[in-house]
């Protein structure tokens, strides 16, 4: 069980739930107050995360917007390719675009080769999965505990491209090591998301692809948001998004301001963890019958956990959701991974929550497995 917990605190963080943190994880404690992440597996999308390996947080503000530094004179042939600041205000000047990229996180992967240069990435995390044809690439290893340095060198990168599961401290041992490493922090909601595709666009020469990508995204987030609008407030359902419960009495879940808060919201729910204070905590069994969620999503299904446990836990019986049977396995990457994958997230979550409005609905890749939980069959 311990190692089911620390896996799924992997998932949800790195790396996108959309917390605004920065930096990386932070060991739990009794009452902890990081997040338990994934761009390892993560949030990514989550910026923190609890983890048996205490890490440090980023000790510089990055930048807004990476600053791309060239004006006209950039786009003459003599001059270099990219000439840019990534998140931590670090200038990159490349003469020519990169042919040799190692990726340092699932969301880095994921929107490279959604954007057309996958087929540049000569190395990735073991947790860039995604798409398939990149577990086809060099594993360099695990981002968990030490940085596979001497893995990253020996594939001769051109640039190294690092997302928040990766330090400022990291980053400048990597520099001295020689090599060219630009950090991108993480979105905090789908624009920030847009933005990131954009910038790692400019980086590999990709922009024109980049720009049909964003389209596509934004037309179905609109799809979504245009369905949701007129759907009364007492109609939207309160969620619990359970990220695990090694403890049933005091399971974690996601709070206010991140990208999992966010996205409830968008696809017409109520969080029920907007409660909390911390944006990853534990809510209590007490604290969970009062809020009463009208919908439980298993964000830790991957490790077992289905809806026939859940209902068999001391006292959730008396939640509604449990009583209604709307408990829902989900896989907590759709959410916790900062890429495109994203929108397929928000998508699943409306069908789930509103299956009245959306099962008729053209959408375009919520997951097929969530759909059949709660749509007719044809």
């Amino acid at each position: 069980m311990r190692r089911k917990f620390l896996a799924v605190l992997a998932v949800l963080a790195l790396g996108m739930v959309f917390a605004a943190a920065c930096g990386r994880a932070a060991t739990p404690t009794a009452a902890p107050t990081a997040a338990p992440a994934a761009d390892e597996v993560t949030a990514e999308v989550a910026t923190q995360a609890p983890t048996d390996e205490p890490t440090e947080a980023p000790t510089e503000t990055p930048t807004e917007v990476p600053t791309e530094i060239p004006t006209e004179a950039a786009t003459e042939a003599s001059g270099p390719a990219v000439d840019m600041e990534d998140d931590l205000g670090n200038r990159i000047v490349l003469e020519t675009y990169p042919q040799r990229i190692v990726s340092l996180a699932p969301s880095i992967t994921e929107s490279l080769f959604a954007i057309g240069a996958g087929d540049r990435i000569v190395g990735r995390d073991t947790h860039s999965d995604y798409p398939p044809e990149a577990q086809n690439i060099p594993d360099i290893g695990s981002l968990w505990q030490n940085l596979p340095l001497e893995a990253i060198l020996a594939l001769e990168p051109d640039l190294v491209i690092a997302a928040e599961i990766i330090s400022p401290e990291q980053v400048k041992q990597m520099q001295d090591a020689g090599l060219t490493v630009f950090w991108l922090k993480n979105p905090t909601d789908f624009e920030g998301l847009y933005r990131n595709l954009r910038v790692l666009a400019r980086l590999t020469g990709q922009e024109e692809q980049a720009e049909d990508l964003i389209k596509s995204l934004q037309t179905r987030v609109a799809a979504v948001e245009d369905a949701v609008a007129s759907i009364p407030e007492d109609q939207r359902p309160v969620v619990f998004y359970e990220l695990s419960a090694e403890d049933p009495a005091a399971p974690w879940t996601s709070g206010p301001g991140t990208f999992i808060d966010y996205t409830i919201t968008k696809a017409g729910g109520k969080n029920a963890g907007a409660i909390l204070q911390d944006p990853w905590a534990q809510m209590s069994l007490e604290t969970l019958l009062e809020v009463n969620p009208d919908i439980i999503i298993l964000g830790d299904a991957p490790y077992g956990v289905t809806p026939e446990a859940v209902a068999q836990r001391p006292g959730w019986d008396a939640i509604k959701a449990v009583q209604e049977g709307r408990i829902y396995p989900f896989n907590p990457k759709l959410l916790s991974v900062p890429g495109p994958r994203l929108i397929d997230g928000l998508e699943t979550l409306a069908v789930l929550l509103h299956p009245d409005v959306f099962c008729a609905a053209e959408l375009v890749q919520p997951d097929p497995q969530a759909v059949e939980l709660v749509c007719p069959l044809p």
